[in-house]
């Protein structure tokens, strides 16, 4: 009797041992679940890392994208309404070189006299900006303007940066198709001085239908390319 006791006794308490080995984790398992666990938490913060640097490139690519939106819009106003060579009496209302586009333009508010205005567009350092001189009806004071603004002024206003170059073309409709700023060399003339009453001799009049501009900005491949109307208005 006392023998069966005994045998039942370690039974139970094999029974019990084996219970509680199954109910519980040994060491090595607990190293396993912490390592899987640490392998997902990685991936988890790579893809979120992902995530949020495409994000940011994304929004640094609508800003960029919407600010050359905004600045080709501003220039197609400003070439749209560019005056003849007639208005200023001979005088070119257009002048393009490496890093600066200079024109006169007509200037009237709703209600209000027209004027004429001198907008330059210039690029500096990377940086693409505009300013405007104060509109006038005297076409002294506008020659006046023309030489305040070869050197830049404080009052212009950036609109792009980081602009790594800028390529403008001119075009007329004489058959030679596009041509760079240095062969703008040809003097635009009035109408009225075709004819020179004085030698007989008749000048020949270049005007300018259309300006193209080309801007390379970092991270594009090529530059962005955009043909504006001189005149249309």
């Amino acid at each position: 009797m006392r023998f069966n006791r005994t045998r039942h006794h370690r039974q139970r308490s094999a029974l019990v041992a084996l219970r509680d080995r199954c109910s519980g984790l040994t060491l090595v398992e607990l190293l396993v679940a912490i390592a899987v666990l640490a392998f997902i938490s990685i991936l988890g913060w790579r893809g979120l890392d992902t995530i949020t640097r495409s994000r940011a490139a994304l929004n640094d690519e609508l800003a960029q994208t919407r600010s050359l939106q905004l600045t080709f819009a501003q220039l197609e106003i400003d070439c749209a309404n560019l005056v003849d060579a007639n208005t200023l009496a001979g005088t070119q209302p257009l002048l393009v070189d490496a890093n600066r586009i200079t024109l006169v333009r007509r200037w009237q508010p709703e209600a209000q006299a027209g004027a004429l205005q001198l907008v330059t567009w210039r690029w500096r350092d990377g940086v693409l900006t505009r300013e405007e001189t104060v509109p006038t009806r005297d076409l002294n004071q506008l020659q006046r303007d023309w030489q305040t603004v070869q050197t830049g002024s404080a009052t212009a206003i950036k609109l792009l940066s980081g602009v790594q170059q800028m390529v403008p073309r001119v075009w007329t409709d004489d058959g030679l198709g596009w041509r760079a700023w240095q062969q703008m060399s040809q003097p635009i003339v009035s109408r009225g001085s075709l004819m020179s009453p004085q030698t007989g001799t008749t000048a020949t009049q270049t005007v300018w239908r259309g300006l193209e501009v080309s801007l390379l900005q970092p991270g594009r491949a090529a530059s962005m390319t955009k043909i504006f109307m001189l005149g249309a208005v």
